[in-house]
Order: structure tokens, then sequence, then C-alpha cells
């Protein structure tokens, strides 16, 4: 059972360090069957894909229009090329909002790539890639989503990685009229998550495994924008840690039938 066989005092010290959320009342197991599963009294929740289900999901009970969103994430641990794990929110129908984290798989040894998207009327496009600074598969870290009418904020154990402004005034479309709720899952994305589809998942390794704890959701945002502290702290992400950004992309460059968005001429 590989991944599975975790000691009763591994989960009994992860549910302790739970807060008093509880799953069972938060959210909805919306596919994958028992390769999703709530633990302890609802405290924690377990994720797991093999060859028999590609993958495990969820949702809140709970839709939204603005706030924060907190989870506490331990993603797949030792090779887990060509998986997905994610936390995002997200409103339905074509022409729905979206605002991703997702969690690309590695070879042992080679560092996960945090991916964000934000979508608005079913486009997105706007990318952003990241190498964290720590091993996300040795602890839990806490990943935030910060969603208002002025702006969308991502952070990691509280350090700000990414902010989209909304710049309708210049055309950009922002999403700020959909409700959305808060979705999470783990899935086999092995033709293009890992170096593009070049590195396969190898189910040798299986079960793959992603817990998630101290799902948190508020209506009031608490934050408008990136104290003084908090910009450097971005600054220091953005040097270090981003890989990608998509008004860098080459496809934008001069002469090229796809023009860079207008929020990366401003």
């Amino acid at each position: 059972m590989g991944n599975l066989r975790v000691s009763s005092m591994l989960l009994l010290s992860l549910m302790a360090a739970a807060s008093a959320n509880n799953f069972h009342q938060d959210v909805e197991i919306t596919w994958g069957g028992g390769h999703a599963r709530i633990l302890g009294q609802g405290n924690l929740l377990r994720l797991t894909m093999d060859k028999t289900a590609g993958g495990a999901g969820f949702k809140s009970n709970r839709d939204y229009l603005f706030g924060r969103f907190n989870m506490q994430m331990k993603l797949i641990a030792g090779n887990s090329a060509g998986t997905v794990t994610t936390f995002y929110l997200s409103s339905e129908g074509p022409s729905h909002d979206e605002i991703d984290l997702e969690f690309l798989g590695n070879k042992s040894g080679s560092p996960y790539t945090l991916h964000t998207n934000v979508f608005t009327q079913g486009q997105g496009g706007r990318e952003e890639g990241f190498h964290l600074w720590f091993d996300p598969t040795k602890h839990f870290h806490t990943y935030s989503i910060v969603w208002n009418p002025k702006n969308i904020i991502i952070l990691v154990d509280s350090i700000p990685i990414r902010v989209f402004n909304n710049e309708e005034p210049i055309g950009v479309p922002y999403p700020n009229n959909q409700r959305m709720k808060v979705y999470a899952s783990l899935w086999d994305a092995d033709d293009w998550a890992t170096r593009g589809g070049r590195v396969k998942t190898d189910w040798s390794k299986a079960p793959f495994v992603a817990y998630y704890r101290n799902f948190v959701a508020k209506s009031d945002w608490e934050m408008q924008g990136l104290s003084a502290r908090g910009k450097k702290l971005l600054s220091w992400v953005r040097k270090r840690c981003r890989i990608y950004y998509y008004c860098n992309d080459e496809r934008h460059g001069r002469g090229s039938r796809h023009p860079p968005p207008p929020e990366c001429k401003a």
C-alpha cells in the first residue's frame, strides 16, 4: 500500500495539529469516492490517486463573492511526476471565473512548481509560475487567496507571491460579479504537468497522497493591498522564486500576432 501505510501515530499528530474547522460540515466530496476521505473528527482530509481512480476532489458547500480563503496543505512526497494537486476558486458555467493554485508534481529531488492563473468570463492566459523556497512535502504550509474588488493577492505562509490588480478602466477583465466556491483536487495530468508531459506518472510509486487541513473562508478579506513590508516580500519572491510571467512570454514579442495583455503594457 506504499504511502497509505501512514502510522497511526502520524495520523493522530496530523489531526491534533488541525484546528476546529470541520470538513464534514464545510465541504462536499465531488468525485473519487473512497479516494477522498475525511479523517478523525473532520479536521483532516486526505486525497489519494492510483490507477483505479485518477484522483479525487471536493468543494465548499458555500459560495462567496470576495473573501479570504486559507488552506493548509501537505503535498505528495517522493516521485510525484505527472500529478497535479490543487486549491482554487471557481464559479460555474462556460463563462466562469477562476483563481487557480496548481502544484505540479516532480521527480524526486526536483522542486514542485506552483502554477497560478486568473480566469475571467472563461478566459485565462494570465499565468505565473513559482518554485517555492521550501519543500512543501515535509510539513503543512498555508496557502491563501485574498479576493476583493480591488485586487487578488496570493500568499504562501502569509508571504505575498502574486498580486493581480483590478485594471478594468484600461480594458482588463476582472472577476467581480460571479460567486465562487472553493475547490481542491488531486489528479493525473502526465500529458502536461511535469516538463511539459515529457516525464510521465510512475504508477509503481502509487498511491499518491496529499493532505488538507485548517480550511478557513472569510467574507471579510482583511486586506485591500500590500504594506511596505509586503511589497518588499513580493519583490523578493519575484526575483528569487518566479520562473514564469505571462507578460514576458516570447509569444508577445515585437511583431507577434499575439500582443501582450493591456496590463502588461501598463
